[in-house]
């Protein structure tokens, strides 16, 4: 590896250690409504606690600007917090200063402290140096473990590794190996299935994407797009039509690349998007005007499933369909099973996440027997847009 783990620490009773996690969850009436980031920390906290080490967390939470905000503080999260690690967790209102410092000496080995949001300071997303510097003041070791923000070069995402030896939690960790598997140094076929409403939110990670895969799946209301670029009518489909010319510029992309890209060849029909609205399966060349594609259809799911079955790693980013709403959820549960069916069996090396995939992923039922299921969403989209990741560049710079 490239970078340092916990595995590399040793000896650290006693010491403090500042670990940035997301603890960015949905809550509602202040209470965490989806707690998968908080366990996703879990065993890296843990680990360091039950070595001796002072474990101070460092977290950020909506989007204050630089001020204090009542709702934005993070302490309801701190119970949160405790309750699933089932150890007391400490709580400090601020997390720079006096009052994080005296917390921070009130700590004995093996006590767990969360810091106030860091956003409630304006240096934090600046990567300000005096605000780094006086977060580092009450930390020995630095542990980044919220790969879900390393796409930010803040203070506690990047500026803290230049000041305090640093090193990767368990779940940077294994994001990070399950990330090198799916497209840094892949098994090959590599099929990526890109999914979701528009092209234009993705256009950078299907340019990116097609000179890395053997074949890229395009579903979703992005798939319209591709089909309307190439002079079929999609009727009342969610379809980008001025960007025509750019679909065509990546479909030509992909095959000076070697890429071969797989479309819907039919598609489920219905002429109002709403649970159990009248449907039907037509080919997709024969879409009525006054009606709209919601999924894909059988031959389409066969087409898919043919490249998985061919495939040796997958990558996966959005739905093949409007899973939120049966019946057209059928198409992204059929393929999501037969990826997990593959991965169970030690064929497949699937990677899968970013915006609705962990939904859709859940929604199938299949969320544990793929390979990884990222929960970073935008650090996970640049990273498959092969941008680089400030947060993770300067740990492979420690190493």
């Amino acid at each position: 590896m490239t970078f340092k783990t916990l595995d590399d620490l040793t000896d650290i009773a006693g010491k403090r250690v500042l670990v940035r996690v997301d603890l960015n969850v949905p809550t509602k009436d202040g209470k965490v409504t989806d707690a998968t980031r908080i366990e996703r920390v879990v065993p890296t906290i843990r680990e360091l606690s039950e070595k001796g080490a002072k474990v101070i967390l460092l977290a950020h939470f909506g989007r204050p600007k630089g001020e204090p905000v009542a709702d934005m503080s993070l302490e309801p999260i701190a119970a949160a917090v405790e309750d699933i690690i089932d150890q007391r967790v400490h709580f400090a209102a601020d997390s720079i200063g006096e009052t994080a410092a005296s917390a921070v000496a009130g700590l004995e080995n093996g006590d767990i402290l969360l810091l106030e949001n860091t956003r409630f300071h304006k240096g934090e997303e600046k990567n300000d140096a005096a605000f780094t510097k006086a977060l580092a003041a009450n930390g020995d070791i630095y542990v980044n473990d919220a790969f879900s923000a390393a796409h930010r070069a803040h203070s506690s995402t990047e500026g803290l590794a230049h000041l305090l030896p640093a090193y990767a939690g368990r779940t940077m960790q294994a994001e990070l190996e399950a990330l090198e598997a799916g497209l840094g140094n892949p098994k090959r076929p590599v099929v990526a299935i890109v999914g979701g409403a528009k092209v234009s939110t993705k256009i950078d990670l299907l340019t990116n994407l097609v000179k890395k895969v053997d074949a890229l799946v395009i579903g979703g209301g992005m798939a319209n797009t591709f089909l309307a670029a190439q002079g079929i009518d999609v009727g009342k489909s969610l379809c980008e039509h001025d960007l025509a010319d750019t679909a065509r510029s990546i479909l030509a992309e992909a095959e000076t690349s070697g890429c071969a890209i797989v479309l819907p060849v039919d598609g489920v029909i219905a002429r109002e998007f709403k649970a159990g609205a009248a449907n039907e399966v037509v080919d997709i060349k024969a879409i009525p005007a006054d009606a709209m594609v919601l999924d894909v259809g059988a031959k389409s799911i066969a087409a898919v499933n043919d490249w998985v079955s061919k495939a040796e790693t997958l990558v996966w980013n959005g739905p093949l369909g409007a899973f939120e709403i049966a019946p057209f959820d059928k198409a992204t549960v059929a393929v999501a099973k037969h990826a997990a069916s593959r991965t169970k069996s030690g064929a497949l090396v699937s990677v899968a996440g970013g915006g609705d995939t962990v939904s859709a992923m859940n929604h199938a039922g299949v969320a544990d027997d793929l390979t990884y299921v990222s929960t970073a969403g935008g650090a996970f989209l640049e990273w498959m847009e092969g941008k680089p990741l400030p947060g993770v560049d300067v740990l492979h710079q420690q190493k």
